[in-house]
């Protein structure tokens, strides 16, 4: 019974193929966020634009533009904050985006994955 075990294994490592390594297509951008709504002072304002959740979901904007499949791999460079100044009743204080945000976007390389089918 052992040995017919030891066959099993032997056989399996020697027919089992080894599994290709799935290859990615990278692609960087440079983006911009909107600004925060309504306007607060300036710190305020400033906090709100570079919170890391604002962040995280515009760059994965960013990739979603470039297509079905798209996805974030890096935040490179989370960009500098800009501020203008707000209008009307809420004269003297701030509205701010993000500006020059570095996303690095992956997506899966076609056929390297089994995706073309009939093909290995």
């Amino acid at each position: 019974m052992k040995r017919n075990f030891t066959w099993l294994i032997v056989a399996l490592t020697v027919f089992s193929g080894g599994a290709s390594a799935s290859e990615y297509i990278f692609r960087d951008l440079m983006g911009n966020t909107l600004p925060s709504p309504g306007c607060a002072v300036e710190s305020e304002a400033v906090a709100k634009a570079t919170k890391p959740y604002n962040i995280n979901n515009y760059s994965k904007r960013f990739c979603q533009t470039q297509g079905y499949g798209w996805y974030v791999s890096e935040v490179k460079d989370n960009g500098k904050a800009v501020c203008e100044d707000c209008k009307g009743a809420d004269a003297g204080k701030k509205q701010c985006h993000v500006e020059d945000v570095v996303v690095t976007c992956k997506r899966l390389k076609p056929g390297t994955a089994g995706l073309i089918p009939g093909k290995s």
